[in-house]
């Protein structure tokens, strides 16, 4: 009877090794990558508010940062990492494609709009905001719609969706533009404060979170003309990498249906945000909505 227990649990406990290793056999791509060095590579912007920016202790924080932190904890808990090591690495508009699509980051938590020509480059997860093109102009400047910048100078910040949505305009409504590249958002929103710009073409949320954290809120206005249908933002990741992209996509959805969903959405865009306490005053749409409900990563702004 002793023998025959014995080999009952030998038997059982080989079980539970060789499944043990399988499974860190089957582990390939970013999944692998993340187990064998514990650690996982988040990137992210310094000034994309409420998205993706840092406060005045220097540390990460934005409504981004808060969803891809939630995906690393699941992440952590599906590959049984309890001390899962979290790199935060900068990115910028530039930037932050060429490092997902050269490894060089795991996750990209910031305001990146999904399209199709993108996704040739990179994976996205289901959209968790939705925008639209606009510009932010100085009141005093006599700008009131797009037809009015004709002949101005613009600026747009190198390597957004935004740069080529104003160039496009530019060629299609023969406005004459001259059409200048910021390294950043804050950089690109100072030239047109002190006139060097007439108007700065971006995502409407974070021209709205620009113009509340300026000295003078009240000089500036953003356009009601619009350069996009509402586009979505999503996070990015690795292309052709399936088992990690499955696994993150369902993180991220399971936090959208969640009843947590609605109080972050409102942490960030109905109440105080650090470090200034600006309110956006951007409450969830109904398009919003039914984007949380049903979780895509669908980059056609039409199935919105």
């Amino acid at each position: 009877m002793f023998r025959q227990t014995l080999k009952h649990g030998l038997v059982a406990l080989a079980t539970v090794v060789i499944g043990s290793t399988a499974f860190a056999q089957e582990l390939t791509g970013t999944l692998k990558k993340i187990k064998d060095t514990n650690t996982i590579t988040v990137g992210h912007r310094d000034a994309s508010l409420p998205f993706s920016y840092y406060d005045d202790q220097q540390k990460v924080i934005g409504y981004a940062v808060d969803i891809c932190m939630y995906i690393v904890n699941e992440i952590k808990n599906e590959l049984k990492l309890p001390n899962l090591q979290v790199k935060l690495a900068p990115v910028t508009s530039a930037t932050r494609i060429p490092l997902i699509a050269n490894g060089t980051i795991d996750l990209e938590c910031g305001s990146t709009t999904n399209n199709a020509e993108r996704q040739k480059q990179v994976a996205f997860g289901p959209t968790y905001y939705l925008t639209a093109t606009r510009f932010v102009y100085k009141k005093s400047s006599g700008i009131t719609n797009l037809a009015s910048l004709k002949g101005k100078t613009v600026v747009s910040t190198a390597g957004s969706t935004n740069l080529k949505q104003i160039s496009e305009a530019n060629t299609a409504q023969n406005l004459g533009l001259t059409i200048l590249a910021a390294k950043d958002h804050p950089e690109a929103f100072l030239m047109v404060e002190t006139g060097r710009a007439a108007a700065f073409v971006m995502d409407d949320i974070l021209l709205a979170g620009l113009v509340a954290g300026s000295k003078k809120p009240s000089d500036f206005a953003i356009s009601e003309d619009t350069l996009s249908n509402p586009e979505p933002y999503a996070f990015m990741m690795p292309r052709d990498d399936a088992p990690y992209n499955k696994m993150v996509t369902a993180a991220a959805s399971k936090l959208y249906k969640s009843a947590e969903m609605p109080a972050l959405y409102s942490k960030w865009f109905d109440k105080a945000v650090p470090p200034k306490g600006l309110i956006l005053n951007q409450p969830m749409t109904d398009k919003m909505k039914k984007a949380l409900a049903n979780p895509t990563n669908n980059p056609d702004p039409a199935s919105y």
